[in-house]
């Protein structure tokens, strides 16, 4: 698979400023898989093949409640990513939120894993602040760190009554003030966003609702309307969010609001193109 970026997609991917929230969500059959690993290139690799100086490096804590490290290693080697080697370094962690809490309990830790293994919302921002600090240690102290969320919304399913909305986002805001910059993503199905009956229904959307106004833009990924297309897998719709005006020019400058198509091939490769080409 190349490693470059789509070009349609490279202005919204360049690094994120700093306390920027960028907002991914998903449906059934239109996964963020392929965005989020996107992201983690354009961060730890960049646009630029010069190394970067140790000042300039940034490093990301990855934690994902829905997919092992197994499943980023590979599809980041595809990329031409080698997260193991970027966890020796220092650049890179990654927090386990599905193997112990969900799976059958494994022995093996690698370099540059912490495991979830508590639904305890302390124990949850514990562990994450502790890799957020560990790479704040290395090379030291340089280099902004990026923290990259996969599927929160199933911390809050998970939880029950002991995770409700407030306090997931309560977590959420301390751990911004931990970092340079935040990208999460989320499930925004559209029973999840619009029955409101069960309270489960009710916190998911109103966290999805409220992660929308404070992001600076969000890229929601769904299916065609008119049903499934040999060459089209869904749909991307980049729209601002309502802090941007708060933000600074350079991210109002590179933000367009737009809608575009996107393939995934069988080996991962994505492309992304506008409507009728």
């Amino acid at each position: 698979m190349s490693s470059r970026i789509p070009p349609l997609l490279e202005p919204y991917l360049s690094l994120p400023p700093e306390a920027s929230l960028i907002l991914l969500t998903s449906v059934l059959g239109a996964s963020s898989n392929w965005l989020v690993l996107r992201f983690l290139h354009s961060i730890l690799v960049g646009p630029d093949p010069a190394p970067a100086t140790q000042e300039d490096e940034a490093k990301v804590v990855l934690v994902s409640f829905m997919r092992d490290f197994a499943f980023w290693r590979e599809n980041s080697k595809r990329l031409g990513l080698d997260l193991e080697k970027l966890a020796t370094t220092k650049r890179f962690c990654f927090v386990d939120g599905l193997t112990s809490l969900f799976l059958p309990k494994t022995l093996s830790v690698r370099t540059g894993e912490n495991v979830l293994s508590s639904l305890e919302l302390a124990a949850v921002s514990g562990e994450i602040q502790r890799s957020i600090q560990s790479l704040k240690n290395g090379h030291d102290g340089r280099g902004n760190v990026f923290l990259v969320i996969d599927q929160l919304d199933l911390l809050l399913a998970a939880g029950g009554d002991q995770i409700g909305e407030v306090r997931l986002g309560e977590m959420l805001m301390s751990l911004r003030e931990e970092v340079h910059s935040v990208i999460l993503a989320l499930s925004a199905d559209y029973p999840l966003v619009s029955a409101n009956q069960t309270p489960l229904e009710k916190d998911h959307a109103a966290l999805v609702l409220n992660i929308s106004h404070q992001a600076d833009f969000v890229m929601s990924l769904r299916l065609l309307d008119t049903g499934t297309a040999r060459d089209v897998s869904g749909v991307l719709r980049i729209t601002v969010g309502d802090s941007i005006e708060q933000a600074g020019q350079d991210i109002q400058r590179r933000i367009e609001e737009k809608e575009l198509l996107y393939f995934v091939g069988g080996d991962g490769g994505v492309k992304v193109f506008e409507r009728g080409q």
